[in-house]
């Protein structure tokens, strides 16, 4: 454990948040003590990865260790810098951090009321038309959840009795375990970290504090989402445990797609078909739009593929103000077979439209054999 956190997750100093975490995630698989039973060294291995990962895993609290090492985390002596290796102390108060105690490993830490933990974040997913995409909706959505026990009030015990302060290890949460120089601490094996044990459980919620429901929300989808787009709803998640705050929901948007638009990032495209003589005389044509029908100007000789741009006609940009743009991609609708008529109508127009068009192509093979 001589080692820095970086070191411990084995990545760089400059490592990437993603490349934190995919170590992290590595890591945890191979020494998760589900993985490992009954091996004291996995065990720890896992510990000491927790706790690295919960100080490079966020943020805030990576740049002030690299600011100034485990010392801005209760770590005190050999955790002096970044590079420093994990003391006593230091790797102590940081799982005790990580697993919500009191105090530091085999500090004096007393009884202390249950840790509030916020609650779990929830998805749900809702199915709109393109067209609400564009415009907005608002849809009705139901989402299993779960309440606080009115019974208990969330408490978990029976009314009229209180959870008691876990007697193994003194309502601190954790228990601490030496080893050598080293004191490890770990989630109480009997209350599993809240510091405090029910003997008489509510019989509403058999002592979870909370019950299953189903609620019912009106959730305004914004114009513009699309294919996979997430809608916050802060605090409509699962409720907290012991007056924490709720979790929030996110309602991810599926988008059915449209016969005409199709979404190309921030804008959309629609294929306009044009017969051969509007595109060689130049045309003024109908096209749909988000919210109608316009007119455009087809310039004479466009060829098969031209994009023209309808600016600010697109979809809403999520987020911020503006509309992406309608983008008209021009196909020529050649007919699969031709009548009599349009027959000696083509041959007319050969007659008159003559030269090849691909003689360039062979203009220079042509100078280098002359």
């Amino acid at each position: 454990m001589a080692q820095d956190l970086y070191k411990v997750l084995g990545v760089e100093r400059k490592a990437s948040a993603d490349e934190i975490k995919k170590a992290y995630r590595k890591l945890a698989r191979r020494y998760h003590p589900d993985r490992n039973p009954d091996d004291k060294k996995s065990e720890e291995r896992f510990k000491e990865i927790s706790a690295a990962y919960d100080i490079l895993g966020d943020p805030d609290k990576r740049k002030q260790y690299d600011r100034g090492g485990l010392s801005g985390f209760g770590g005190a002596g050999g955790a002096g810098g970044p590079g420093g290796g994990f003391d006593a102390g230091g790797i102590s108060d940081i799982l005790s951090n990580l697993f919500g105690s009191g105090g530091g490993a085999g500090g004096g830490g007393g009884a202390r009321r249950p840790r509030t933990e916020r609650g779990h974040d929830l998805e749900a997913e809702v199915s709109i038309d393109f067209q609400a995409a564009m415009d907005g909706a608002q849809i009705p959505l139901t989402v299993p959840t779960s309440e606080m026990c009115s019974t208990c009030r969330g408490t978990g015990a029976r009314p009229g009795t209180a959870p008691k302060v876990c007697p193994r290890c003194q309502g601190r949460g954790v228990e601490s375990e030496g080893q050598g120089l080293f004191s490890i601490s770990q989630p109480c094996s009997r209350c599993h970290g809240s510091g405090s044990v029910i003997e008489d459980p509510c019989p509403t919620c058999s002592g979870s504090g909370a019950l299953r429901t189903v609620k019912r929300y009106r959730v305004n989808i914004p114009a513009g989402v699309r294919e996979g787009s997430r809608v916050r709803l802060a605090g409509k998640g699962e409720p907290g445990r012991h007056g924490g705050p709720p979790g929030d929901l996110y309602v991810i948007t599926r988008v059915s797609p449209s016969p005409v638009f199709a979404r190309k990032g921030d804008h959309v495209e629609v294929e306009v078909p044009l017969t051969i003589p509007e595109a060689l005389r130049g045309a003024e044509i109908e096209v749909p739009t988000l919210s109608g029908r316009k007119t455009l100007r087809v310039p004479a000789g466009t060829k098969h593929g031209t994009v023209q741009r309808l600016r600010g006609e697109g979809p809403p940009r999520l987020g911020s103000s503006g509309r992406g743009d309608i983008h008209y991609r021009f196909v020529l609708d050649v007919p699969a077979q031709l009548n009599r008529e349009q027959s000696e109508a083509v041959d007319m127009l050969s007659k008159v439209m003559n030269g090849n068009p691909r003689a360039k192509l062979f203009a220079s093979s042509t100078d280098r054999t002359a």
